[in-house]
């Protein structure tokens, strides 16, 4: 069977090597078009093409997925079946050309987080299970008839890094799974129910600000579901803090944003009891585990963390 593949990231790169492995025919490859990346801002390839190119395959980056001549480069390569793994969203005229379809492996138990973040967003909201969906494309996103499910859980100090290359590898099975339901004639596409989606919108900078006024654990969830990007957030002294883990405490008595340290430990004030903070970065340092952090920084007694950026 022949399959297109579209992806970007590394999240898709499993996916890629998983259908070439089972032995699909894969004559192209469809990535974005190179990015300036790094201080030097140089041109690099997407994860997927650098992987695709180092494989020998045709790859293509068209900057409009629109363009009537890519169009016709996907009909020229008569594929099966078009694969999208972490890509763009794509048009009908392109999803419609296979004739046994085309599919999107998504990192949710669809319907639910429908959207760009659906792993940070069941880490946020604190769900101890996800997984991933394949389904048909159709014009909605994210709303077309699933193919399979597979679920995975989600420890209590799992962050989004975590949970992410894990589910790229599971997603990776289930892609080849799916190919196979596909080409045996028996996908059985069963409709999402629409009353049961939830939204995994994009998640922008001003999303990730901490508010210490919730409680702990919304705050412990929150910040793995940030970690290790975009990153949880507060201020300090007119500076960035990042913090990427946490846990819970008992502690009581301090005020939100409220700064407590001592032997090697920072408590940090929250709408209920106080927040262990473990691992963060201060602007212009890199990430460090606190006791290496207060080695060579010293809170104040009564600083606080805050939310807010400086008043222009």
């Amino acid at each position: 069977m022949r399959v297109i593949f579209m992806g970007t990231p590394e999240f898709a790169v499993p996916s890629l090597q998983a259908i070439l492995d089972a032995g699909f025919d894969v004559p192209l490859v469809v990535s974005t078009p190179d990015r300036q990346k790094g201080r030097g801002r140089r041109l690099s390839p997407s994860a997927v093409k650098e992987f695709a190119v180092g494989r020998g395959l045709e790859v293509a980056t068209p900057e409009s997925l629109k363009d009537p001549e890519f169009a016709e480069l996907v009909r020229s390569k008569q594929p099966d079946v078009i694969c999208v793994v972490a890509f763009r969203i794509l048009p009908e005229s392109i999803y419609s050309i296979p004739p046994r379809g085309s599919f999107n492996l998504h990192g949710s138990l669809l319907p639910r987080y429908r959207g760009a973040a659906p792993i940070n967003w069941a880490i946020i909201n604190g769900d101890s299970q996800t997984g991933v969906t394949t389904f048909f494309l159709r014009k909605s996103v994210d709303t077309g008839s699933v193919i399979m499910r597979r679920s995975m859980p989600i420890g209590p100090e799992d962050t989004f890094g975590e949970v992410h290359d894990a589910m790229m590898i599971l997603g990776a099975e289930v892609v080849v799974e799916t190919l196979r339901k596909i080409e045996a004639g028996d996908p059985d596409p069963q409709p999402q129910d629409d009353a049961l989606a939830t939204p995994a919108p994009k998640i922008f900078r001003d999303d990730c600000r901490i508010d210490w006024n919730l409680p702990a654990i919304k705050l412990h969830d929150f910040i793995r579901g940030l970690s290790p990007h975009p990153a949880a957030f507060t201020r300090h002294a007119e500076k960035t803090l990042k913090i990427y883990r946490s846990t819970v405490t008992d502690e009581a008595g301090l005020a939100p944003g409220e700064i407590r340290v001592a032997e090697g430990i920072m408590l940090v004030g929250t709408g209920s009891t106080a927040l262990r903070v473990t691992e963060l970065q201060m602007e212009g340092k890199r990430a460090m585990p606190v006791e290496e952090f207060l080695r060579g920084f010293k809170f104040e007694q009564g600083e606080y963390l805050h939310d807010a950026d400086p008043a222009a």
